[in-house]
């Protein structure tokens, strides 16, 4: 992969401030919209991927990781649809992870090819990955990913942990009626194999056609209830500013922690530190709002204005987002939006 043609700066930090005074320091990175499974709070079962010319390369991918960083960016997680579908993820990890000023790279993956890649990806320095597992019931987890199998993601889980990055986090969206009677089971799985596990409120984005979200809506606090009836859990000292949304508690006795993504039910805009780019270059400045910026025409156009597009664009990010499981204003799936 050639050198951009972006020089990273050494300017500092506060260059990605938004007009609400948070201060931006996390890039979730996605790779694809192309995924090996069909979640079905995540994807229709029939879904149209984007062509592959208006997906970022590799190169410019790269240079957009290299932007920010050079903007005071400390973190970048690479997403999808699944990251590890995409040809290159490897070399691109390494690109990635030898910037200077760059103190994470991590990954979101569904966990099915990693037996291959966790080892190949460690190597090239990423330092953490989360893995989607939803139940740990063979049938279930086939039915709410339409064709997947249990047994690829556990051995990903495994070959994850054999591969020795410095953490690993399992993620866990519950559904009514279909796995929120696996919330201990999951927590136990995760305290067994010495993992975290977060788990997360579904959200309205895009048309589905597996169920209807308002029917199946988990609220975060009584997954909490269910847990505190099976395990004493107490504040974390867990700090990290370059964090993502979930809010974590340790499950005393052990060295897991358990956390709560809840967009729904207690968002977490106000100390919002993110912004996403998608697969075609596209830059969410909310995840529940079309606030964004085509950095794909800048890239391609003239790269010497992408830093400064992107500082400027940070006055643009809105407040907060305003989900409704009844109204689907944002017509992007999870898929496209980037993990």
């Amino acid at each position: 992969m050639s050198e951009s043609s972006v020089e990273q700066t050494n300017e500092s930090p506060s260059n990605l401030i938004d007009s609400f005074n948070r201060q931006i320091r996390y890039l979730r990175l996605s790779v694809t919209d192309r995924c090996n499974l069909r979640c079905t709070y995540c994807m229709a079962e029939d879904m149209t991927f984007l062509p592959k010319s208006k997906v970022l390369s590799l190169e410019e991918m790269a240079m957009v990781g290299k932007a920010f960083v050079g903007l005071g960016v400390e973190k970048i997680r690479l997403t999808g649809g699944e990251p590890l579908v995409r040809n290159g993820i490897v070399e691109l990890s390494r690109q990635l992870a030898k910037l200077d000023g760059l103190r994470e790279l991590v990954m979101t993956s569904n966990g099915v090819l990693l037996d291959k890649f966790a080892h190949p990806l460690r190597d090239a320095g990423m330092s953490r990955i989360n893995i989607s597992i939803d139940s740990l019931r063979e049938d279930r987890f086939k039915t709410l990913t339409r064709f997947g199998h249990l047994s690829d993601v556990l051995r990903g889980i495994d070959a994850a942990r054999d591969a020795g990055f410095e953490k690993i986090k399992l993620n866990a969206v519950i559904l009514k009626g279909t796995n929120d009677d696996e919330v201990i089971d999951l927590t136990k799985f995760a305290l067994d194999k010495g993992l975290d596990i977060s788990f997360i409120e579904e959200m309205p984005l895009g048309e589905i056609d597996g169920h209807i979200r308002e029917e199946t809506a988990v609220e975060n606090r009584s997954i909490r209830e269910q847990l505190e009836a099976q395990f004493t859990l107490e504040s974390s000292d867990f700090s990290d500013r370059a964090s993502g949304p979930s809010r974590y508690l340790k499950i005393a006795g052990s060295d897991s922690k358990v956390g709560f993504i809840s967009p729904m039910s207690d968002n977490f805009c106000a100390s919002c530190n993110r912004v996403r780019v998608t697969a075609e270059g596209l830059l969410l400045l909310c995840l529940g709002n079309e606030h964004s910026l085509d950095l794909r025409e800048i890239v391609r156009d003239d790269p010497s204005l992408l830093q400064q597009a992107i500082v400027d664009s940070m006055q643009r990010k809105p407040e907060r987002h305003y989900f409704d499981p009844k109204d689907i204003t944002i017509t992007r799936h999870m898929s496209a939006t980037g993990g």
